[in-house]
């Protein structure tokens, strides 16, 4: 963990955690909320999707990455793959057909 860490601190931004008075109000016990929203891409997958891809060989960098995701996931990697220089596809599904 502290080796993926040190590998994304200079991209990633640090988020904070706050307390939610809410929650506790209605009972629930202590609600703590990481605010990941805060990212760049507005989620936490950036983190795995930098690290994943920061960590391909040159070789593998080179022939580029392939994720299917329409959401969080395909903005964390094409994000990661434009800051290391990696050429990304995101696969998303088309929209549904009439039956």
């Amino acid at each position: 963990m502290a080796a993926a860490r040190a590998l994304i601190r200079d991209v990633i931004s640090d988020t904070p955690v706050l307390h939610s008075r809410v929650a506790v109000r209605d009972g629930a016990g202590p609600v703590f909320l990481k605010c990941e929203n805060l990212q760049r891409t507005g989620s936490f997958k950036v983190r795995g999707d930098y690290s994943r891809i920061a960590r391909l060989s040159d070789a593998e960098r080179a022939r580029g990455v392939v994720a299917a995701s329409a959401g969080n996931h395909a903005q964390g990697v094409a994000f990661a793959a434009g800051r290391l220089g990696c050429a990304a596809t995101v696969v998303m599904p088309g929209g549904r057909a009439a039956a």
